[in-house]
C-alpha cells in the first residue's frame, strides 16, 4: 500500500472496520499543491515513455515485452505491469480501480490476458472485476477481499487532496467503490507460468498480507516485489501485516539477487537497484533493535527513517517498534 507518504498524511486506518484499509488521508491538513509538487518523479527521465490516449495512466516500457501501468496523479502512485511472452500476457495487478485498466491494457496487446495480484489491498485489485481469468494464492485473506469494497470505506482515495487531476469515467467520491471480483485458479509458491518464450515463477512472500507475492522471471532477471519493497516508506502497520513472516520474505528476496537485475515495485518507481534489498534487510533488523529515527505520524504511528540512507523507511505502529528509537 502506498507508499510515498507526505508529512501531512496522517493515517487512520487502523481504527477502521475493514482490515486492508491501513491509508486514509487528512483532508484537512492536505496541500493538494505539496502533494503534487513530486510530480515528474526523476527516475522516469531514463525510462522509455509509451504515448497514447488516456489521461489517467502513464506507460513505460521498463524492459523489453514489459510495460509498466502508472497512475501518477493519485496519491498511491500504483504501478502495473503487463508482461507479454509470445504466446500470453500477464497483468499483475490491475491498480485502484479509477481509471479503466483492461480497455487499456487490450489496446496494448492481443495476447489473452491473466491477472496475478501481488495482493489483495484494495489498490492493487481495483480492476480485476473486468477480467475473465484472475490467479490468486487460497487464503482467507484473499477470499475476504474478493467480495468488494463499499463506497464509504474508499471515497477518500478519490477526495481532492488525494488527486493532481480530475479523475476520469465520472468517478467521484459518491460513487467510487472495489467492485467484487472472481478467483479463477489458484496459484502457490513455485508456481510457474509459460507465457511462450517466458516464463515467470510465483515466490510467496506473507508479512504485508498473509497473500502477498513476489513474481521472478529468471532469464531476464526481474523481480517484481509487489508492496513488500518500494522507494519510500514502506507501510507494515496494518492489522493483516506479520512482521515476523516479513522479516522471512526479505531474507528469501536477498537469496534471489544475485540472478536479480532490477526491482520491479508496485508504487512510485518501476526500476530500483537491487542491492536496496540488503539494506532493508539490515535497516528492518536496526528498526527492531531501536537504531532508528522516530518520526511520529499521529494516532500511534510512526515513520522511521535510516539516519543516512533515505530511499527507504518504514511506517509503523509505535506498539510494534522497541522504544529505544530516537523521537524527533
Amino acid at each position: 500500500m502506498s507508499k510515498s507518504i507526505p508529512v501531512w498524511l496522517i493515517v487512520v486506518g487502523f481504527m477502521l472496520p475493514v482490515a486492508s484499509f491501513s491509508e486514509v488521508i487528512n483532508p484537512a491538513a492536505a496541500s493538494l499543491a505539496d502533494f503534487c509538487a513530486k510530480y515528474p518523479r526523476p527516475e522516469y527521465k531514463s525510462l522509455k515513455r509509451i504515448i497514447h490516449n488516456s489521461d489517467w495512466f502513464e506507460l513505460y516500457e521498463v524492459s523489453p515485452g514489459v510495460v509498466a501501468i502508472y497512475e501518477p496523479h493519485q496519491w498511491q502512485e500504483v504501478i502495473s505491469y503487463l508482461i507479454e511472452g509470445d504466446e500470453k500476457a500477464i497483468l499483475f495487478d490491475t491498480g485502484n480501480g479509477i481509471g479503466d485498466i483492461a480497455t487499456l491494457v487490450y489496446k496494448i496487446t492481443e495476447k489473452p490476458v491473466t491477472v496475478l495480484n501481488s495482493h489483495t489491498h484494495y489498490d492493487h485489485v481495483g480492476g480485476n472485476y473486468a477480467f475473465d481469468r484472475i490467479l490468486g494464492i487460497d487464503t482467507d485473506f484473499t477470499r475476504e477481499k474478493q467480495e468488494g469494497i463499499k463506497n464509504a470505506e474508499i471515497s477518500i482515495e478519490v477526495s481532492q487532496p488525494a488527486l493532481c487531476r480530475p479523475t476520469p469515467n465520472d468517478v467521484n467520491e459518491s460513487n467510487h467503490i472495489g467492485r467484487p471480483f472472481q478467483i479463477t485458479d489458484t496459484i502457490n509458491d513455485g508456481t510457474q507460468i509459460d507465457l511462450g518464450n517466458r516464463i515467470v515463477e510465483v515466490i510467496q512472500v506473507p508479512g504485508h498480507t498473509p497473500d502477498a507475492i513476489a513474481l521472478i522471471d529468471r532469464k531476464a532477471g526481474l523481480l517484481w516485489t509487489g508492496d513488500s519493497f518500494y522507494s519510500g516508506p514502506i507501510w507494515l502497520h496494518a492489522p493483516e501485516t506479520d512482521l515476523t513472516a516479513y522479516r522471512q520474505s526479505l531474507q528469501r528476496l536477498v537469496k534471489e539477487l544475485p540472478d536479480i537485475k532490477a526491482l520491479l515495485p508496485a508504487h512510485n518507481t518501476p526500476w530500483v537497484e537491487p542491492s536496496v534489498l540488503i539494506d532493508v534487510l539490515l535497516g528492518f533488523d536496526a528498526m527492531m533493535s531501536g537504531q532508528l529515527i522516530k518520526v511520529p505520524q499521529g494516532e500511534g504511528l510512526s515513520e522511521y527513517r535510516l539516519k543516512v540512507d533515505r530511499r527507504f523507511s518504514f511506517l509503523m505502529r509505535d506498539e510494534d517498534v522497541p522504544p529505544l528509537a530516537v523521537a524527533r
